[in-house]
């Protein structure tokens, strides 16, 4: 008996892919600089030369010969790179050309690219205080969860008295704690700072505990037999063998905490991607708005992504296991 296999239809290369993306960001900024607006704009020259210059690097990465390997991660990304410019040349139409939707709820992408040039020190401003109030509250949080976490896997008295705390306390969403934290605390920062850690210790806790609990009994027989201590059997048994619990742990801590974040920063901080959004909105300033939205989405996918890498660096056993 014989199977024939169809043949898979022939797919188009990456590197055609990405010169048919390169063409289009070329005519994006044809239409940009060619059409007239229908208000006057003090950024279209600039629009166009940055969709110019993207379409002209990418005819010449397909042109120009280069490293397979770096061609081979460009072309991946050719079919989002060809939607993004029928998806700028539709905003671009209706907005700046035609002027179809209002203002200034949907601003052009003149206005999009004005907030990044004008006002990109009060933007990277508002970036490093999130980061440093994010670093602060993370990191405290995470020291906490995982101490507790451990503490509740290895010892019944610790999970006798510190269990039912958790299971009352735990579930509360950080954000219910907004008006305790900023009447206990002297400054707004150290009640953001609570608050953030509040929201990550209460996931890594849970998993760090869970992966502690799980562990093998086999793991510590064999620990013992060999004359372990039990600071041995913590440090170099429970803890290891229950990484990738924590990791999980710590990506769930961190996904709470930029909720937590955004919400303290509107609420009491004076700096701060969240004070931004703010303060954008309270001046009408949509433009800016969506420019910090799409910093704020930008550091919490580069955040994320930099944890996934201290995972598969610790855990290679377990590389590709989570994927992000």
């Amino acid at each position: 008996m014989r199977v024939s296999v169809v043949p898979d239809e022939p797919q188009p290369r990456p590197a055609l892919l990405l010169a048919v993306a390169g063409v289009g960001w070329l005519a994006v900024g044809l239409l940009t600089l060619r059409w007239p607006d229908a208000q006057e704009l003090d950024r279209t020259s600039l629009l166009a030369a940055l969709a110019l210059a993207f379409g002209a690097i990418q005819l010449a990465a397909y042109a120009g010969g280069w490293l397979v390997a770096p061609l081979a991660r460009i072309g991946r990304l050719a079919p989002w790179f060809a939607v993004l410019a029928i998806w700028l040349a539709i905003w671009e139409i209706v907005t700046a050309k035609l002027d179809l939707l209002p203002l200034p709820f949907f601003p052009s992408p003149q206005a999009f690219v004005e907030v990044y040039t004008d006002d990109w020190r009060r933007l990277g401003d508002s970036l490093l205080a999130s980061l440093w109030l994010l670093f602060r509250g993370f990191f405290i949080g995470a020291a906490v969860g995982f101490s507790v976490g451990v503490a509740l896997g290895w010892s019944k008295r610790a999970g006798y008295w510190i269990h039912p705390l958790m299971r009352l306390v735990g579930p509360l969403p950080a954000t219910a704690w907004l008006p305790l934290a900023f009447f206990i605390f002297p400054t707004s920062a150290a009640a953001s700072t609570f608050l953030i850690a509040l929201a990550t210790a209460f996931p890594l806790t849970v998993l760090t505990w869970s992966g502690v609990a799980g562990v093998q009994t086999a793991y510590y027989d064999v620990a013992r037999t060999l004359g372990a201590s039990p600071r041995f059997l913590i440090f170099k048994v429970a803890i290891p063998a229950a990484l990738p619990h924590v990791f999980v742990g710590l990506f769930m801590g961190l996904g709470s905490s930029f909720a937590v974040l955004v919400v303290a920063e509107m609420l009491g901080v004076k700096s701060g991607l969240g004070w931004y959004l703010q303060w954008a909105q309270g001046w009408a300033a949509y433009a800016n708005m969506y420019g910090a939205l799409l910093v704020m989405a930008l550091m919490c996918s580069a955040l994320i992504t930099l944890l996934f890498r201290v995972r598969d660096r610790l855990l290679a056993w377990q590389k590709g296991r989570v994927q992000w």
